[in-house]
């Protein structure tokens, strides 16, 4: 199929590559000519794992190319992605779905046949129908012009993997014409096995939703229960095995730490607690508030585990290196980062902050060009008073602790991600403090 794919961000460039990769002909659309640019040249401006190789696999054998053209892409695709951003709006609850109506305000007047428009974006419930009116009112194809909603499900450095190989494939659309289109695009995919959801607009608008709030949820949950293993010296590590051997519970996503963040979760979470609101589904809202509450209060949290393992040290006055930038391993997206959230805390305690992280470096200089930074894992605690594990990346998980003791001015170490085996690191010599278990 011919295949347009508008916005080239964390979503649209993965999805861009991955339907080449399926054998489509793809076009990328993006309002910033640098962008293009350098993708035309294969150069890949986020970090996904796998991604670089398959963007420069495709830019060069012609399958896949970048315009900053949407009028190109309307004349060339019989079906277009919409990849945009739908940030959180000035509310602080709901989406922002300005960019969503501003593609459809220029690229609708262009089509003139039979196509269909696929939303990739989150957005609130009811959305699909009010693109579906904008569309057909101003495109000459009017009713022509089938709008499905085709939520994303990619975990951020995993993005090519969910794209090519999903758990599943979710369409809200109204007509006959949208499901053969869905079903054609993904055919590759579906031939494999993967289920396909064929369902009303407002069910997969809410599928996304519900998903992402449950995984808040079960992130939330398990780090209010890490609070009550540290009152009570219990081990968090221990029953999260426990737990995660029920197979009505499952371990998926129950690692205490301080929280989630990126682009998606906090969001999606933020905003199904306002459609619950809106709905008049009260205890819901009430459930879903709870834990944003839980998670907003982890830096605050880890400040308090830190500052116990300082002792009758204040944290003013001392050098603090912070591992990780980014909000999770495997990418170097820094939105909402508990990482840097953490390390603003700990700055604005008194603290002077050094960050490393593998892949987040230059992301996160933009964003708090205040911290001192280094790229050298080693180097990075010399002369530390406290070392913050924040991000959860297997370098810091496999660092060799013997070799690194007499690094920092004192070897203590705070994992806030409860991600490392500390008994090879207590016995280099190391204090190590988890979140949610016993010091020893």
């Amino acid at each position: 199929m011919r295949v347009s794919v508008i916005g080239c961000g964390h979503l649209g460039i993965p999805h861009a590559a991955a339907m080449a990769e399926l054998g489509h002909e793809v076009v990328g659309v993006d309002v910033d000519p640098a962008k293009v640019d350098r993708l035309n040249a294969g150069d890949c401006p986020i970090f996904e794992i796998g991604l670089p190789e398959l963007l420069a696999r495709h830019t060069a054998s012609g399958r896949l190319r970048f315009t900053t053209d949407i009028q190109e892409a309307a004349a060339f695709a019989e079906l277009h992605f919409l990849g945009v951003g739908t940030p959180i709006d000035a509310d602080g609850r709901s989406y922002d779905t300005g960019q969503v109506f501003g593609v459809i305000r220029q690229l609708a007047p262009h089509l003139d046949r039979p196509c269909t428009i696929v939303g990739k974006s989150t957005v609130t419930v009811g959305t699909t129908r009010r693109v579906t009116e904008r569309v057909q009112h101003l495109a000459p194809a009017g009713e022509r012009v089938d709008v499905v909603w085709n939520p994303e499900f990619l975990r951020e450095g995993h993005a090519v993997e969910d794209t090519l190989r999903p758990d599943r494939i979710i369409a809200g659309l109204t007509t006959v014409e949208a499901e053969k289109a869905i079903r054609d695009v993904y055919a590759p995919i579906l031939d494999t096995g993967v289920p396909l959801f064929v369902t009303d607009p407002q069910t997969a608008e809410l599928a996304k939703g519900a998903a992402n709030s449950f995984l808040g949820l079960k992130i939330s949950y398990i780090n209010a229960v890490a609070d009550m293993c540290q009152a009570a010296e219990g081990d968090i590590s221990l029953i999260v095995d426990i737990l995660g051997i029920d197979p009505r519970i499952g371990s998926g996503g129950m690692r205490p730490g301080i929280g989630y963040g990126g682009g998606c979760l906090p969001k999606d979470v933020r905003a199904f607690t306002a459609s619950a609101r809106q709905l008049g589904a009260s205890s819901a809202a009430a459930l879903l508030r709870a834990a944003e509450e839980v998670n907003e209060s982890r830096t605050d949290v880890a400040l308090d585990l830190i500052t116990r393992t300082l002792e009758d040290r204040p944290i003013k006055g001392i050098k603090a290196t912070v591992w990780g930038a980014a909000f999770k391993p495997g990418t170097n997206d820094v939105r909402e980062s508990p990482a840097l959230a953490l390390a603003q805390a700990l700055q604005q305690a008194g603290a002077s902050v050094t960050v490393h992280d593998p892949q987040a470096m230059a992301t996160a200089m933009i964003r708090n060009p205040e911290f001192d930074y280094t790229d050298d894992l080693p180097a990075s605690l010399d002369g530390a008073d406290l070392v913050v594990l924040a991000t959860e990346w297997t370098e810091y998980q496999t660092a060799n602790p013997q070799a690194l003791v007499n690094r920092p001015a004192s070897p203590l170490l705070v994992d806030c991600r409860t991600t490392i085996d500390p008994e090879p690191w207590r016995a280099a010599g190391w204090t190590v403090q988890q979140l949610g278990r016993p010091g020893k």
